[in-house]
Protein backbone atom coordinates (compact mmCIF):
# COMPACT_ATOMS: atom_id res chain seq x y z
CA UNK A 1 0.00 0.00 0.00
CA UNK A 2 3.53 2.24 0.08
CA UNK A 3 2.99 2.90 -3.51
CA UNK A 4 -0.26 4.25 -3.76
CA UNK A 5 0.07 7.56 -1.65
CA UNK A 6 -0.11 10.36 -3.55
CA UNK A 7 3.65 11.39 -2.39
CA UNK A 8 4.54 8.23 -4.17
CA UNK A 9 2.22 8.15 -7.31
CA UNK A 10 3.52 11.52 -8.04
CA UNK A 11 7.05 10.26 -7.79
CA UNK A 12 6.24 7.07 -9.80
CA UNK A 13 4.93 9.57 -12.86
CA UNK A 14 8.16 11.62 -12.86
CA UNK A 15 10.14 8.26 -12.65
CA UNK A 16 7.94 6.93 -15.93
CA UNK A 17 8.66 10.13 -17.72
CA UNK A 18 12.26 10.30 -16.54
CA UNK A 19 13.03 6.38 -17.62
CA UNK A 20 10.92 7.33 -21.03
CA UNK A 21 12.93 10.13 -21.72
CA UNK A 22 16.47 8.57 -20.79
CA UNK A 23 15.66 5.28 -22.83
CA UNK A 24 15.05 6.63 -26.36
CA UNK A 25 19.11 6.04 -26.88
CA UNK A 26 18.56 2.68 -25.20
CA UNK A 27 15.42 2.00 -27.40
CA UNK A 28 17.33 3.08 -30.75
CA UNK A 29 20.35 0.39 -29.78
CA UNK A 30 17.74 -2.68 -29.27
CA UNK A 31 16.04 -1.58 -32.99
CA UNK A 32 20.13 -1.65 -34.36
CA UNK A 33 21.24 -4.55 -32.65
CA UNK A 34 17.89 -6.80 -33.63
CA UNK A 35 18.16 -6.12 -36.77
CA UNK A 36 21.73 -8.09 -36.90
CA UNK A 37 20.06 -11.20 -36.55
CA UNK A 38 17.66 -13.12 -39.19
CA UNK A 39 14.55 -11.51 -39.68
CA UNK A 40 12.77 -14.21 -38.30
CA UNK A 41 14.05 -14.31 -35.19
CA UNK A 42 14.41 -10.35 -34.57
CA UNK A 43 10.84 -9.74 -33.11
CA UNK A 44 11.97 -12.42 -30.45
CA UNK A 45 15.03 -11.01 -29.75
CA UNK A 46 13.92 -7.66 -28.98
CA UNK A 47 10.73 -9.21 -26.71
CA UNK A 48 13.42 -11.42 -24.76
CA UNK A 49 16.12 -8.78 -24.83
CA UNK A 50 13.92 -6.03 -22.51
CA UNK A 51 12.10 -8.76 -20.68
CA UNK A 52 15.37 -9.83 -19.62
CA UNK A 53 17.01 -6.58 -19.10
CA UNK A 54 13.72 -5.43 -17.13
CA UNK A 55 14.52 -8.16 -14.31
CA UNK A 56 18.35 -7.39 -14.49
CA UNK A 57 17.47 -3.64 -14.11
CA UNK A 58 15.48 -4.47 -10.81
CA UNK A 59 18.38 -6.52 -9.64
CA UNK A 60 20.70 -3.72 -9.93
CA UNK A 61 18.08 -1.33 -8.15
CA UNK A 62 18.74 -3.74 -5.50
CA UNK A 63 22.49 -4.66 -5.57
CA UNK A 64 22.79 -0.42 -6.11
CA UNK A 65 21.03 0.47 -3.25
CA UNK A 66 22.98 -2.01 -0.95
CA UNK A 67 26.35 -0.82 -1.99
CA UNK A 68 25.74 2.52 -3.75
CA UNK A 69 29.38 3.58 -1.34
CA UNK A 70 31.40 0.62 -3.47
CA UNK A 71 30.05 2.27 -7.08
CA UNK A 72 31.00 6.00 -5.80
CA UNK A 73 34.02 4.92 -4.00
CA UNK A 74 37.57 5.28 -5.80
CA UNK A 75 38.88 1.90 -7.47
CA UNK A 76 42.10 3.27 -8.90
CA UNK A 77 43.81 6.97 -9.67
CA UNK A 78 45.47 7.66 -13.15
CA UNK A 79 48.84 9.04 -11.53
CA UNK A 80 50.21 10.59 -15.20
CA UNK A 81 50.61 13.88 -13.91
CA UNK A 82 49.70 16.83 -16.19
CA UNK A 83 48.93 14.16 -18.89
CA UNK A 84 46.11 11.87 -17.61
CA UNK A 85 44.80 12.53 -14.26
CA UNK A 86 41.67 11.08 -12.30
CA UNK A 87 39.87 9.16 -9.60
CA UNK A 88 38.26 6.10 -11.46
CA UNK A 89 35.18 4.80 -9.82
CA UNK A 90 32.88 1.69 -10.51
CA UNK A 91 30.04 4.02 -11.69
CA UNK A 92 32.47 6.45 -13.97
CA UNK A 93 34.01 2.45 -15.39
CA UNK A 94 31.02 1.22 -16.17
CA UNK A 95 29.43 4.41 -18.11
CA UNK A 96 33.04 4.76 -20.24
CA UNK A 97 33.03 1.22 -21.08
CA UNK A 98 29.09 1.67 -22.74
CA UNK A 99 30.20 4.69 -24.49
CA UNK A 100 33.47 3.17 -25.66
CA UNK A 101 31.58 0.10 -27.01
CA UNK A 102 28.68 2.07 -28.29
CA UNK A 103 31.18 4.67 -30.23
CA UNK A 104 32.79 1.41 -31.84
CA UNK A 105 29.60 -0.35 -32.73
CA UNK A 106 28.19 2.90 -34.18
CA UNK A 107 31.54 3.83 -36.44
CA UNK A 108 31.80 -0.42 -37.08
CA UNK A 109 28.14 0.00 -39.17
CA UNK A 110 28.43 3.25 -40.46
CA UNK A 111 32.32 1.28 -42.29
CA UNK A 112 30.46 -1.60 -43.44
CA UNK A 113 28.21 0.57 -45.30
CA UNK A 114 30.69 2.52 -47.10
CA UNK A 115 33.12 -0.04 -47.49
CA UNK A 116 30.59 -2.68 -48.79
CA UNK A 117 28.27 -1.94 -52.10
CA UNK A 118 25.65 -4.73 -51.91
CA UNK A 119 23.37 -4.19 -49.07
CA UNK A 120 22.72 -7.95 -49.07
CA UNK A 121 26.48 -8.45 -48.45
CA UNK A 122 26.32 -5.95 -45.75
CA UNK A 123 23.86 -7.71 -43.60
CA UNK A 124 24.98 -11.24 -44.15
CA UNK A 125 28.72 -10.07 -42.84
CA UNK A 126 27.17 -8.12 -39.59
CA UNK A 127 24.55 -11.37 -38.93
CA UNK A 128 25.04 -12.33 -35.02
CA UNK A 129 23.23 -15.40 -33.48
CA UNK A 130 19.86 -13.89 -31.55
CA UNK A 131 22.05 -15.55 -28.37
CA UNK A 132 24.30 -12.96 -28.94
CA UNK A 133 22.24 -10.33 -30.03
CA UNK A 134 20.08 -10.81 -26.79
CA UNK A 135 23.13 -10.80 -24.37
CA UNK A 136 24.47 -7.28 -26.00
CA UNK A 137 21.24 -5.95 -25.43
CA UNK A 138 20.77 -6.38 -21.44
CA UNK A 139 24.45 -5.83 -21.02
CA UNK A 140 24.11 -2.70 -22.90
CA UNK A 141 20.57 -1.23 -21.27
CA UNK A 142 22.11 -1.98 -18.10
CA UNK A 143 24.52 0.64 -18.85
CA UNK A 144 22.24 2.76 -20.17
CA UNK A 145 19.83 2.06 -16.58
CA UNK A 146 22.96 2.94 -14.45
CA UNK A 147 22.03 6.32 -14.49
CA UNK A 148 18.58 6.46 -14.41
CA UNK A 149 18.83 4.27 -11.73
CA UNK A 150 21.04 6.71 -9.87
CA UNK A 151 18.79 9.89 -10.96
CA UNK A 152 15.67 8.09 -9.55
CA UNK A 153 17.55 7.75 -6.34
CA UNK A 154 17.66 11.45 -5.95
CA UNK A 155 14.10 11.33 -6.28
CA UNK A 156 12.88 8.88 -3.95
CA UNK A 157 14.19 5.80 -1.52
CA UNK A 158 11.62 3.66 -1.70
CA UNK A 159 12.45 0.56 -3.32
CA UNK A 160 8.76 -0.33 -4.86
CA UNK A 161 8.13 3.17 -6.15
CA UNK A 162 11.40 2.74 -8.33
CA UNK A 163 11.03 -0.89 -9.40
CA UNK A 164 7.61 -0.43 -10.86
CA UNK A 165 8.55 2.73 -12.89
CA UNK A 166 11.05 0.27 -14.10
CA UNK A 167 8.47 -2.17 -14.99
CA UNK A 168 6.13 0.30 -16.58
CA UNK A 169 9.12 1.66 -18.34
CA UNK A 170 10.47 -1.60 -19.93
CA UNK A 171 6.71 -2.42 -20.95
CA UNK A 172 6.68 0.97 -23.06
CA UNK A 173 9.95 0.12 -25.08
CA UNK A 174 8.69 -3.40 -25.41
CA UNK A 175 5.29 -1.91 -27.15
CA UNK A 176 7.61 0.69 -29.42
CA UNK A 177 10.74 -1.57 -30.10
CA UNK A 178 8.64 -3.13 -33.12
CA UNK A 179 7.34 0.00 -34.07
CA UNK A 180 11.08 2.07 -34.63
CA UNK A 181 12.24 -1.37 -35.98
CA UNK A 182 9.99 -1.27 -39.09
CA UNK A 183 10.16 2.30 -39.42
CA UNK A 184 13.98 1.98 -39.66
CA UNK A 185 13.05 -1.10 -41.96
CA UNK A 186 10.77 0.75 -44.56
CA UNK A 187 12.73 4.19 -44.19
CA UNK A 188 16.38 2.53 -45.03
CA UNK A 189 17.77 6.05 -45.00
CA UNK A 190 17.59 6.89 -41.80
CA UNK A 191 19.52 4.01 -40.66
CA UNK A 192 22.64 6.65 -41.61
CA UNK A 193 20.89 9.03 -39.08
CA UNK A 194 20.15 6.71 -36.31
CA UNK A 195 23.90 5.62 -36.56
CA UNK A 196 25.26 8.65 -35.80
CA UNK A 197 22.69 9.86 -32.94
CA UNK A 198 23.78 6.81 -31.64
CA UNK A 199 27.60 7.58 -32.01
CA UNK A 200 26.73 10.90 -30.44
CA UNK A 201 25.27 8.73 -27.53
CA UNK A 202 28.25 7.09 -27.09
CA UNK A 203 30.25 10.69 -27.05
CA UNK A 204 28.08 11.62 -24.38
CA UNK A 205 28.80 8.81 -22.06
CA UNK A 206 32.40 8.47 -22.02
CA UNK A 207 32.23 12.35 -21.56
CA UNK A 208 29.50 11.95 -18.43
CA UNK A 209 32.59 8.93 -17.53
CA UNK A 210 35.52 10.99 -18.03
CA UNK A 211 33.44 13.67 -15.72
CA UNK A 212 32.74 11.53 -12.98
CA UNK A 213 36.13 10.27 -12.72
CA UNK A 214 37.92 13.93 -12.63
CA UNK A 215 39.96 13.10 -15.71
CA UNK A 216 42.00 15.85 -17.25
CA UNK A 217 43.71 15.66 -20.00
CA UNK A 218 46.74 17.70 -20.40
CA UNK A 219 45.26 19.57 -17.70
CA UNK A 220 41.92 20.20 -19.16
CA UNK A 221 38.87 18.85 -17.40
CA UNK A 222 36.85 16.50 -19.41
CA UNK A 223 33.38 18.19 -18.71
CA UNK A 224 30.18 16.38 -19.10
CA UNK A 225 27.38 16.36 -22.41
CA UNK A 226 24.28 18.21 -21.23
CA UNK A 227 21.15 15.96 -22.43
CA UNK A 228 20.10 19.54 -23.45
CA UNK A 229 22.96 19.54 -25.97
CA UNK A 230 22.20 16.10 -26.68
CA UNK A 231 18.50 16.62 -27.49
CA UNK A 232 18.99 20.11 -29.36
CA UNK A 233 21.77 18.38 -31.32
CA UNK A 234 19.51 15.46 -32.32
CA UNK A 235 16.83 17.76 -33.29
CA UNK A 236 19.01 19.61 -35.32
CA UNK A 237 20.48 16.09 -37.45
CA UNK A 238 16.47 15.20 -38.21
CA UNK A 239 15.83 18.64 -39.41
CA UNK A 240 18.98 18.74 -41.57
CA UNK A 241 18.27 14.81 -42.76
CA UNK A 242 13.91 16.22 -43.60
CA UNK A 243 15.32 19.31 -46.04
CA UNK A 244 18.28 17.32 -47.48
CA UNK A 245 15.70 14.48 -48.33
CA UNK A 246 13.68 16.82 -49.68
CA UNK A 247 15.58 18.80 -51.75
CA UNK A 248 17.16 16.02 -53.06
CA UNK A 249 13.54 14.52 -54.45
CA UNK A 250 13.69 17.78 -55.86
CA UNK A 251 16.68 17.68 -57.86
CA UNK A 252 15.76 14.54 -59.18
CA UNK A 253 12.86 15.69 -60.48
CA UNK A 254 13.99 18.51 -61.90
CA UNK A 255 16.90 16.31 -63.60
CA UNK A 256 13.79 14.07 -64.94
CA UNK A 257 12.39 17.67 -66.60
CA UNK A 258 14.89 18.46 -68.16
CA UNK A 259 16.20 14.33 -69.36
CA UNK A 260 12.01 14.49 -70.71
CA UNK A 261 11.53 17.64 -72.10
CA UNK A 262 14.60 17.30 -75.33
CA UNK A 263 13.08 13.90 -76.34
CA UNK A 264 9.41 15.42 -76.18
CA UNK A 265 11.06 18.06 -78.70
CA UNK A 266 13.00 15.67 -80.64
CA UNK A 267 9.63 13.78 -80.68
CA UNK A 268 7.60 17.07 -82.04
CA UNK A 269 10.34 17.73 -84.42
CA UNK A 270 10.10 14.34 -86.48
CA UNK A 271 6.78 14.45 -86.51
CA UNK A 272 6.47 18.08 -87.99
CA UNK A 273 9.43 17.05 -90.44
CA UNK A 274 7.49 13.88 -91.31
CA UNK A 275 4.31 16.16 -92.18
Amino acid sequence: MELFTPENLFTLLMLVMLQAVLGFDNLLYISIESKRVAPEHQKRVRQIGILMAIALRIVLLFVIVQAISYFQSTLFTLPYTGILEGDVTGHSLIVLFGGAFIIYTAMKEIAHMLAVHDPDVHAERGMRSPMTAITWIVVMNLVFSFDSILSALALTKVFIVMATAIVISGLMMLLLADRVSEFLEKNRMYEVLGLFVLFIVGIMLVSEGGHLAHIKLYGYPVEQMAKSTFYFVLVIMVLVDVVQGRYQRKLMAQRKREIDEPTITTAAIKAKTMD
